[in-house]
């Protein structure tokens, strides 16, 4: 008998199907699902906070330095030159060496702020020729504003004092990376905050998904025709897809509010991987951080009993996200230490990290590996959660009910 009840229930993935044609049907037919589309006006202190870390985070980014191109007796002078004057002079730029030129080699100053491969700085501009008739090549703005600065060093660094100040010359370039990071950076932080809103407005949902159904017993009678993880996949995936309806009708009533000339799109610099395939991995990536989130979030409703349990869950909930998502923010401020690898391991602000990542870097591999790692998180989690739902809710699994059913036929 045993036998026939395990073969005749219905494979995980069958399961999961049914249960989430099913929830999704019912959600969105349902009356809460207007005042679900209505969910946007209310967290707008939240885009508040995120403009708060967003300037600190701007602030932090945009350290823009002079980049030196020059013989290498010239290039020391100059640093040494630095080094002596900021004790006095706390705002001057911060000086890299790009190149030391050898006795009559020639470099292309625009071709060092131009190519991101030749330097790993910030760059804002490139001083070249040499200390007694210095050559300054960067953007209008930044080479107009120093000018004088550049000046003064050179005039420091050849040994004359601050009365005989050599003149520089200005070559003029279209764009350079430090402004090219700053303005990567700031669509890296729309990205971000865009994903960190959708998924906290979205996300609560599933903490309260199953405590009706676990106060009316139908979880019960779904669990013995129906094995659990196909439960948990079935209920998290239907969240998902109607947070996609959701998505689709706020983009296109903004879209129309632009249309009718409403309100206007920020103009924002086009991310380093190019806007399809942003757009593309933003959608990934906020399917994987709802996911991921929505799997633990859906174990902790398992486990809450009345709906006053779940409302005293929410502020925990709702704070975990929150430093999940300054997290993030911060590592943008630190690519390439060991803060953003740790935030880009983390499954929980992984999506986050890997979206600024490609506003701002080209290279497209690691967000299949990232992608991978999150889906490997999903399974982990929705499997732990449907055990553990199991264990401390149902007290056994669905061969359990059999053998219970068994022993009475006895």
């Amino acid at each position: 008998m045993a036998d026939v009840q395990t073969r005749g229930r219905l494979s995980t993935l069958a399961g999961a199907f049914i249960i989430a044609r099913r929830d999704f049907v019912a959600i969105l037919w349902s009356r809460s699902f207007i005042f679900f589309l209505l969910g946007p006006l209310f967290p707008v202190f939240v885009g508040a906070m995120a403009g708060s870390i967003g300037s600190k985070v701007e602030q932090t980014m945009d350290a823009p330095q002079v980049g030196l191109m020059m013989p290498g007796e010239d290039i020391d002078a100059m640093l040494s030159a630095r080094a002596a004057l900021v004790k006095d002079l706390t705002a001057l730029p911060e000086l890299v060496v790009v190149k030391r030129l050898k006795a009559g080699e020639q470099a292309d100053p625009a071709k060092a702020l131009a190519d991101r491969s030749l330097n790993a700085g910030n760059l804002a501009a490139v001083v070249s020729g040499t200390v007694t008739h210095p050559v300054l090549t960067g953007t209008q703005g930044r080479i107009e504003a120093w000018r004088g600065t550049v000046g003064l060093l050179a005039a420091k660094a050849s040994g004359h004092g601050p009365d005989i100040l050599p003149a520089v010359a200005l070559r003029p370039t279209a764009t350079s990376t430090a402004a090219e990071n700053h303005s990567r950076f700031l669509t890296a932080q729309g990205g971000q905050t865009l994903l960190f809103l959708l998924t906290m407005l979205l996300g609560g949902m599933v903490l309260s998904n199953l405590v009706e159904e676990k106060g009316n017993k139908i979880i019960e009678i779904l669990a013995a025709a129906i094995p659990m993880d196909s439960v948990f996949f079935g209920k998290l995936f239907a969240m998902l897809a109607v947070s996609f309806v959701g998505i689709g009708v706020w983009g296109l009533g903004g879209f129309a509010l632009h249309l009718m000339g409403v309100i206007n799109l920020p103009a924002m610099m086009t991310p380093a991987v190019g806007w399809p395939m942003f757009f593309a991995l933003g959608v990934a990536y906020f399917a994987m951080a709802y996911l991921v989130l929505g799997a633990i979030f859906l174990a902790i409703g398992a486990l809450a009993n009345t709906v006053r349990e779940i409302q005293t869950l929410n502020m925990p909930v709702t704070m975990g996200q929150l430093i999940v998502f300054f997290f993030a923010s911060y590592a943008l401020a630190r690519q390439g230490t060991v803060v953003e690898y740790v935030a880009l391991a983390i499954p929980f602000s992984s999506p986050f990290a890997m979206l600024a990542r490609a506003a701002t870097f080209e290279t497209l591999w690691p967000h299949a590996v990232a992608l991978g790692w999150q889906a490997l998180w999903v399974a982990v989690f929705v499997k732990g959660g449907a055990a553990l739902f199991r264990k401390r809710v149902m007290k056994s699994g669905p061969q359990g009910a059999v053998k219970k059913k068994r022993g009475w036929r006895k």
